[in-house]
């Protein structure tokens, strides 16, 4: 019988987890989708880069929302079965309730299982994957960044300017200029056309010159139609991997000082070792906190939906989980600015739940 009725708790926080956590994950997803669609108004990539990139970065909000989402799934469903009166179907059934934190404290460890996978696999793998779309893809969009009296610089190594737009779609008085680290151009036309097609996407410039800047010399002649190649242009978008989006093994090798060339856009030195050690206690161990939401959680099951000053208490309980978990976000960053920091962020969660088993066991042991 105790197996059936804690199988039956345990359905009911994973189905309002797990609803929860897409709910509120495709909220922020839809609002940070918006964000990026800046890829396609302002750097010029294609909607297909814009959604692959929007979707890949999914795995990264769920690992963000989760702890949060996994306090209010079990706390919602303890109050659920206190106010339903099924929390002591438990009491009833010989459960007592140093089993009962026990056993969700058991429980708590397939989310900590699941956050370290999610947030040292998936996510860092998900991200690199979005980030190498941007990286391979050239400017879908270009055209539609063309705008009148305006430089346009958003392509790597070219700036753009047009006078005008013609009713007929041309352009007037149009000025490229187009850097690399070995030289540059500069290409001035008085008209331009635009050929953006599945065959070719070209600027067809008539009536012009183009001044060529190679090292001392400079070459310049004039002309009477050139085409301009758009098809290979790169966007300025970022598209070094960050530090979240570097697999965990190369993390560790950087961390415990192993030489690593797996991964040649990654360059372990002094300057990366904090924000590395970082990045590992976002991934390894601040899921610890979640065992710590259970415990506090559990001390609702002390009170009783009759006394008079209940929801006081469950507004503290509240608090103070609540403040725990901005706990975690808060400590962690400061976590590598020394080694005392270090020592502290290891051992405080592991006090807080020792002072806080021992406060329940106390509080039940003759219940």
């Amino acid at each position: 019988m105790k197996k059936l009725i804690f199988r039956k708790f345990y359905l009911d926080i994973v189905t309002f987890f797990v609803a929860s956590l897409l709910i509120v994950g495709l909220i922020v997803w839809t609002i940070q989708a918006v964000n990026y669609f800046d890829f396609v108004t302002e750097d010029g990539h294609g909607l297909k880069i814009y959604f692959f990139y929007s979707v890949l970065n999914f795995p990264k909000i769920i690992h963000r929302i989760l702890p949060f989402i996994f306090f209010i799934s079990i706390f919602y469903t303890i109050l659920k079965y206190e106010f339903k009166n099924e929390i002591f179907i438990f009491w009833v059934n010989g459960v007592s309730k140093i089993n009962f934190i026990n056993k969700l404290i058991v429980f708590s460890f397939i989310f900590v299982f699941f956050q370290i996978i999610l947030g040292s696999y998936i996510s860092p793998l998900s991200k690199l994957e979005a980030r190498n779309f941007i990286k391979n893809s050239n400017v879908d969009f270009f055209t539609s960044l063309i705008k009148e009296g305006k430089f346009i610089n958003v392509t790597d190594g070219l700036t753009i300017f047009i006078d005008r737009k013609e009713n007929d779609g041309s352009f007037k008085n149009i000025f490229l200029e187009e850097t690399n680290k070995k030289n540059s151009k500069m290409i001035y036309a008085n008209k331009g056309i635009l050929i953006d097609d599945e065959f070719q996407k070209t600027l067809k410039l008539f009536d012009g010159r183009v001044i060529n800047f190679e090292k001392s010399k400079i070459n310049l002649f004039d002309f009477d139609q050139i085409n301009f190649s758009l098809k290979d242009l790169n966007s300025k978008t970022i598209t070094v991997p960050k530090i979240q989006e570097i697999d965990t093994k190369i993390l560790l090798s950087c961390f415990l000082d192993i030489e690593n060339n797996k991964f040649q856009q990654f360059k372990c030195d002094e300057n990366l070792i904090k924000e590395t050690k970082r990045e590992l206690f976002i991934r390894l161990y601040k899921p610890i906190f979640i065992p710590l939401i259970v415990l506090f959680s559990c001390f609702l099951t002390l009170y009783s939906k009759n006394e008079k000053n209940y929801k006081t208490k469950v507004n503290l309980i509240f608090l103070m989980i609540f403040f725990l978990l901005v706990y975690s976000e808060v400590s962690v960053r400061y976590s590598v600015t020394s080694i005392n920091f270090t020592i502290m962020y290891l051992l405080i969660p592991m006090i807080i739940f020792i002072i806080g088993y021992s406060l329940f066991y106390r509080l039940v042991k003759n219940v």
